[in-house]
């Protein structure tokens, strides 16, 4: 699929025309998510190939959910990305990692696949060529007697296609993630977490009337994220802002702060919106593909939120979803997307303004992270962890650990 300019790629839509509708088109059948049409171009029959009719919209919607993409049926820079990224196929060109201009794509993503099955990846499978897709095929090539310079050639897929399977069955990446969960011990102290507000700096967001006054969606999660530090920091994590209050980092640049901090979750801290005032509730998201390949412990962490905070907050329980969108695609930590709650209703509105709502959020969260790190090893019911109760949880882990030391 050729690469068009930016202003192509632009909210392409229902009733859209021009030459990036055509390539929209092209890669759908070539997806077999469209018919083929029997006529050609050259024959002239197809004046309206060119036009973002309701059946291409219908196709749009149905890769978008296929790819846990936003379903808008618009056809925006993410989802064209995804189109391009779906038409590679492994072996259909060299596959190597490149600072400044990263290789995405489903043969990248295939690539994963076959060295997870062989035992030397254990990443999540998100379509990446990075430092550890790099490392893991070096590690394979070494083994298997190749030239071990990271690229995935010819020859390195001969030797890839030769093989069999040594392992199959259940996920190297999410028993390597949860061993690492488990050997880190239940205590939060010095666990390194990344909130991240969203918004910031001129990006303001809705603005709505609080019991102070006016208050802008910014406002709003940046005082959340703010409540939820000073929790984690009481009990001995170490929490670090994704951006400072002055600005707005695009999603990409987040989770590039995340990973060079090294952090073990990322909490991101959203509020969503529609046109209509009838949407509500909670969601929370962590990243999961079309291939199958999720996130575990960001999944377990989205399940252990939602269900926190529905509790503690009475919001909707608009559930938990696999995304493959770049904040948790892009981080090499387990990250949450917490949607909490649309600025654009009012009932939820209402109680977002509240510090009350805030409070019990951030509390929420926090007893979430905590569940994540008992490893299901606590009975109390959803919803009725305290801040103290936490903080003394976290004390008394500590005695113990210094009555079992030598």
């Amino acid at each position: 699929m050729p690469d068009p300019s930016p202003g192509d790629v632009e909210n392409l839509r229902l009733g859209s025309r021009g030459i990036s509708v055509i390539r929209v088109r092209e890669a759908l059948i070539a997806l077999g998510m469209m018919e083929n049409p029997d006529d050609t171009l050259v024959t002239g029959a197809h004046v309206t190939l060119d036009r973002f009719d309701e059946e291409l919209d219908h196709a749009v919607r149905a890769f978008q959910q296929r790819r846990g993409l936003l379903v808008d049926g618009i056809v925006g820079p993410a989802t064209f990305r995804a189109l391009k990224e779906a038409s590679y196929r492994l072996g259909a060109r060299v596959l190597a990692h490149q600072f400044g201009a990263p290789m995405y794509g489903d043969d990248v993503n295939a690539l994963q696949d076959r060295l997870q099955d062989l035992g030397f990846y254990s990443g999540v499978l998100d379509g990446y060529f990075g430092l550890q897709t790099h490392n893991a095929l070096m590690s394979y090539q070494r083994e298997y007697g190749l030239a071990p310079d990271g690229i995935c050639g010819p020859e390195t897929l001969r030797s890839l296609y030769n093989l069999s399977s040594r392992v199959s069955g259940g996920s190297l990446h999410g028993i390597h993630s949860e061993e690492l969960v488990r050997r880190s011990g239940p205590r939060l102290s010095g666990k390194r977490i990344i909130i991240d507000p969203g918004r910031g700096g001129s990006d303001h967001g809705l603005i709505s009337q609080g019991p102070g006054g006016p208050i802008s969606e910014a406002d709003i999660l940046w005082d959340l994220a703010s409540r939820l530090e000073g929790r984690m920091t009481a009990i001995g994590m170490e929490t670090f802002l994704s951006r400072p209050g002055s600005h707005s980092p695009a999603d990409a640049e987040r989770a590039a702060f995340a990973n060079d901090i090294g952090a073990d979750i990322m909490i991101s801290l959203r509020c969503d919106g529609q046109t209509s005032p009838n949407p509500n509730g909670v969601a929370c998201y962590y990243f999961g593909n079309s291939h199958g390949s999720v996130s575990t412990i960001g999944r377990n962490l989205a399940d252990f939120i939602q269900r926190e905070v529905v509790a503690r907050t009475g919001l909707r329980d608009c559930r938990t979803h696999g995304r493959t969108w770049d904040l948790l695609r892009l981080t090499r930590m387990p990250t949450v997307q917490v949607d909490v709650g649309y600025l654009t209703n009012p009932r939820d509105r209402a109680l977002l303004v509240t510090p009350q709502t805030r409070d019990a959020v951030a509390e929420g969260i926090l007893a979430a992270v905590k569940r994540l790190y008992l490893l299901g090893k606590n009975d109390r019911p959803t919803g009725t962890f305290t801040f103290a109760e936490l903080l003394a949880h976290e004390m008394s882990v500590e005695q113990a650990g210094r009555v079992t030391r030598p």
